[in-house]
């Protein structure tokens, strides 16, 4: 089971890890590896509220063990709202997922809880998404998870299109 927690500052080495993947950043906005005191400046500045961040990264945690064993917590991702806009009741969102974790169904219960949490407690209207349409995964794990294609923008992020995909709570 996926849980959705806070940032800690024991999160920097995989932070650091994930955010200097090149070979995700064709995704991304990102344009650039990040050292150790970026992400701990970030660590250091955000308060973990959205209202005041306009953005909130939580980590996603897998729970193993059964009745038996006692449970572990694996740390496999991080799921972000970002661009939040309060007053249209709006938020992107994007999700991260360790390679090793992939394709298992984790980013699509992430996404369930994560619109749980916009929709009921940030009475949010709209979450969105902008993929890449060279992103297949991401692609097809955003249909899955109830977001409706609503366009494209051409040549978007570094030449490619971009689908933009939006998710309302009604």
């Amino acid at each position: 089971m996926i849980t959705l927690r806070k940032v800690e500052p024991e999160d920097l080495p995989l932070l650091f890890s994930w955010e200097n993947e090149q070979d995700t950043w064709q995704y991304s906005d990102t344009h650039n590896p990040l050292s150790h005191k970026d992400i701990y400046d970030y660590l250091e500045q955000t308060t973990g509220d959205i209202y005041k961040d306009g953005q909130l990264r939580l980590m996603l945690e897998l729970e193993s063990g059964n009745n038996d064993i006692k449970s572990k917590t694996l740390t496999i991702g991080c799921i972000d709202l970002y661009d939040f806009d309060a007053h249209n009741r709006r938020a992107g969102v994007g999700v991260f997922i360790d390679a090793q974790q992939r394709q298992k169904g984790y980013a699509t219960q992430a996404l369930k809880k994560l619109k749980q949490y916009a929709f009921a407690f940030l009475r949010l209207e709209q979450v969105y998404a902008l993929v890449s349409v060279e992103n297949k995964a991401s692609l097809a794990l955003f249909e899955k998870s109830g977001f409706t294609k609503s366009g494209t923008l051409r040549c978007w992020q570094q030449g490619t299109d971009v689908a933009v995909y939006q998710c309302f709570n009604y």
